[in-house]
């Protein structure tokens, strides 16, 4: 055979070789890139488990939001320290979203089970999240639901438990959780909804503040619609049921 036939042979095996080579350097560089970016989010934990945060994915991505639709926004935020909130804030976002916080580690699964069957069952998904998972998400995460980012939210929760405090994921949750439209954490909350601070925030206002949380860019807690009334309401009952602010004894540092 001479060699003019064999060309199309050795094309062919290069052309394998190429493309299993390709292959492998992308696999090496998607490994790469998970563990840069896996030591990246660790060593910003560690970082935040003492400085306070200066802001964060879901703040930085309501800006970007704005200023590609071209409706320029403030966003009004400032970092407050846990002993310098309210107690009562802190145990209303806790008997609003995350009656288990003190017990789970990162994860509620009854909750997330049953979201995930609703989500199979082309229901509506939400629900299931708790505070640490929402700190992963605002922190490090985007919008909208996937999978995908449902995943990276459960491995980024499960850190945040390992490395972080109860008190600390809950101090940091009332500092970056979104309470209005353009308004991100429990000082610009107090100042611009209800005039005041976050230490001297009363029950009710505690409360109204945490109704809004489902939908803070729909609900205001200075103007509140009757469902948030109601969930007011509901959300002191639950308060009460927890055994008051003495509940917050059991995640203190």
């Amino acid at each position: 055979m001479g060699f003019a036939s064999r060309l199309p042979s050795i094309k062919l095996d290069l052309s394998q070789w190429n493309t299993r080579h390709l292959l492998k350097r992308l696999l090496r560089l998607a490994w790469q890139i998970t563990l840069l970016s896996l030591g990246a989010i660790i060593l910003i934990i560690l970082l935040l488990r003492w400085l306070p945060v200066p802001t964060t994915a879901f703040m930085m991505g309501h800006q970007l939001s704005a200023w590609w639709n071209n409706e320029p926004t403030e966003i009004f935020y400032q970092w407050v320290d846990y002993e310098d909130i309210s107690p009562h804030i802190a145990l209303a976002v806790i008997a609003s979203e995350d009656q288990l916080f003190n017990e789970h580690w990162g994860i509620d699964q009854r909750s997330t089970i049953e979201a995930i069957e609703r989500a199979l069952d082309g229901k509506a998904g939400g629900g299931g999240s708790t505070i640490t998972q929402q700190v992963a998400k605002n922190l490090f995460l985007w919008s909208g639901r996937s999978f995908i980012r449902k995943g990276l939210e459960w491995g980024i929760a499960v850190l945040l438990e390992t490395l972080w405090s109860k008190q600390r994921i809950l101090e940091v949750y009332l500092n970056i959780a979104q309470f209005g439209r353009n308004i991100y954490g429990v000082q610009a909350a107090s100042s611009r909804l209800f005039k005041t601070t976050p230490q001297r925030l009363t029950v009710k206002q505690a409360a109204l503040l945490a109704a809004v949380l489902p939908a803070p860019s729909q609900f205001k807690a200075d103007k509140p619609s009757r469902y948030v009334v109601l969930r007011q309401r509901f959300i002191e009952r639950q308060m009460r049921l927890l055994g008051g602010v003495d509940f917050l004894e059991q995640i203190a540092d």
